[in-house]
């Protein structure tokens, strides 16, 4: 499918008549990469979805291109990462320039054994695209392309949901309606529901070109460059030879005469040299906003990516914050649908997420105040600081040319078991559980491809196995109506001393046993979006129990 030009696929509408009188488990409003990514994650627990969307063609332009590593991670438990990092770009290193001199470089991944890069450089549509021919695949999911929804009724236990196509208008009964409409959400409007936060006054022009510059592969970021003065540019390298251009041009910029290409063309050229060669594939102004809807959920029907928050786009938050969304909200809409879990712990996506949210708006908001000062004492402390960064340390965590999306440690989520053991505060309770390499069966691996979508249970033996009678009761565990699976990490020294009945991998370089503080017998509980929700010192199977059900929402709790 390498020879697919993604830009001018369009998909087959299909007619329906006019009442679908199945009642569906979930619906999905919008085949962006957030509704994609949230029909293949409830596909791969079994669940069936229908996705329906008002247009019939990928994205124009490459929109999002930048892919943090946790978006790869998550996609690589979907089973799409591999296409989408052999097609991107793929980056740990950062640039920063002031006028003419580069004041700081960073590199995003500065440590060995992580199976993805900090990030990869993709056009949306290439991520789209595969998105959906991997979902087009799926048994469990039905795409409807050129199907809009125009208005919603909730009830009790469901929510119908009309919807326009070229044959006229039809209804549809949902038990989930989940929202991934984008930024002006016509669901959101359909309940009555906006975004709050703040509009940026400034204007960036984005230039997609396609040249043979031979630059790296890193992202470079000036501040009041000679060839733009008094603003800044962004650049990055995209697959097939194109590159992302960011210009700022300001509030009293006028779009329509910007993106001509007798204004576009100079601009490039005072970057790349007069005697550049190149074609212009992509030229859009936009500007920017930091805001969000109050809660995600609304009964039946929740709200996902750009539909419930959005940001500026330094820093690379839109889309890698809505796949995080789908990471957070799929497995607990499953157990939800399966009554394995009360209907509240949807709940927890919703302020799980909203932290979520909050976080990425402030890091973006303060990104943009550095990046476009609004007064002569910002101006003057910006420019300082970029003065100082050439030359001391504690300058250089001062400049903000975007901080990049990193993932949300869920710290004060209801779904934790407060730790009772000691553990090293850089991993904290709520985090993501770090990757590491691994061998497994003989193999060399990855430790988050232990991690599925289901609820895991590492315990560390880096010297010896743990008694017959523990190994027994945690065996036990994996009978669990869950499906929880028990790992065994074991040293290098155990390899050839697999566990009867359990699973185990070999941490060959106990590069494992550092990320998780592990001493022996140390015992992780692991969730199905691979943040940690419990841990001790030593292995006791009521508090797991208990651990499991507080992790599932549930106000039971197991007798220790």
């Amino acid at each position: 499918m390498g020879d697919i030009n993604y830009q001018t696929l369009e998909f087959d509408y299909k007619a329906h008549p006019a009442r679908d009188t199945e009642r569906h488990a979930v619906v999905v409003v919008g085949a962006g990469p957030v509704g994609l990514s949230l029909a293949l994650d409830l596909a791969s627990h079994g669940q069936k979805v229908v996705v329906i969307d008002d247009d019939y063609r990928l994205s124009s332009g490459s929109r999002a291109i930048c892919f943090a590593k946790r978006t790869l991670d998550v996609w690589d438990r979907l089973g799409v990462a591999e296409r989408m990092v052999q097609k991107g770009i793929s980056w740990n290193v950062g640039r920063v320039y002031f006028k003419d001199k580069e004041v700081w470089s960073f590199d995003l991944l500065p440590e060995h054994g992580h199976h993805r890069p900090a990030f990869i450089n993709l056009q949306q549509y290439y991520c789209e695209g595969y998105l959906y021919e991997y979902a087009a695949s799926q048994p469990n999911i039905e795409l409807r392309w050129k199907h809009k929804a125009v208005a919603v009724v909730t009830h009790g236990d469901h929510v119908t949901v009309s919807v326009d196509t070229p044959d006229g208008a039809y209804t549809m009964d949902a038990d989930w309606l989940i929202a991934c409409d984008g930024a002006r959400s016509p669901v959101r409007k359909m309940i009555g529901q906006e975004t709050r936060g703040r509009v940026f006054h400034d204007r960036f022009l984005i230039a997609d070109i396609k040249t043979q510059a031979n630059y790296p592969h890193e992202r470079w970021f000036w501040f009041d460059p000679p060839f733009h003065p008094n603003q800044s540019v962004l650049l990055h390298s995209q697959p097939d030879n194109v590159w992302r251009i960011d210009f700022q041009l300001g509030w009293d910029a006028d779009p329509a005469e910007e993106t001509k290409p007798e204004k576009v063309i100079p601009r490039i050229k005072a970057l790349l040299g007069a005697d550049a060669e190149f074609e212009l594939e992509w030229v859009s102004v936009y500007t920017f906003a930091c805001e969000r809807m109050e809660k995600f959920r609304h009964g039946r029907i929740l709200f996902a990516g750009d539909a419930a928050h959005r940001v500026s786009p330094f820093g690379a938050r839109g889309a890698n914050s809505g796949v995080q969304d789908i990471d957070n909200l799929a497995w607990k809409l499953d157990l939800v649908i399966r009554n394995m879990a009360p209907s509240s712990l949807l709940d927890t996506y919703s302020s799980e997420r909203e932290q979520a949210a909050d976080e990425n708006i402030l890091h973006s908001s303060r990104s943009t105040d550095f990046i476009t000062p609004k007064s002569e004492i910002s101006l003057l402390f910006r420019n300082t600081t970029l003065r100082l960064a050439n030359h001391y340390e504690f300058a250089r965590k001062l400049v903000n040319s975007g901080r990049l999306s990193m993932p949300t440690s869920y710290t004060t989520s209801s779904l934790n078991t407060p730790d009772t053991d000691a553990f090293s505060d850089a991993l904290p309770l709520g985090a993501v559980a770090p990757d590491g390499p691994i061998t497994i069966a003989g193999q060399n691996g990855w430790w988050l491809s232990q991690l599925g979508g289901h609820f895991t249970i590492a315990v560390f033996c880096p010297t010896a196995l743990p008694e017959p009678a523990t190994m027994q009761e945690l065996a036990s565990l994996q009978a669990h109506p869950l499906g929880i699976k028990v790992v065994v990490v074991l040293g290098a020294n155990l390899a050839n001393k697999p566990p009867n009945g359990l699973a185990s991998v070999v941490d060959n370089d106990a590069i494992l046993a550092a990320r998780y503080d592990a001493q022996h017998g140390a015992c992780y509980l692991i969730r199905p979006d691979q943040h940690i929700a419990a841990r001790w010192r030593n292995i006791n199977k009521q508090h797991l129990l208990s651990a499991m059900l507080r992790a599932t929402g549930s106000t039971t709790q197991v007798a220790s």
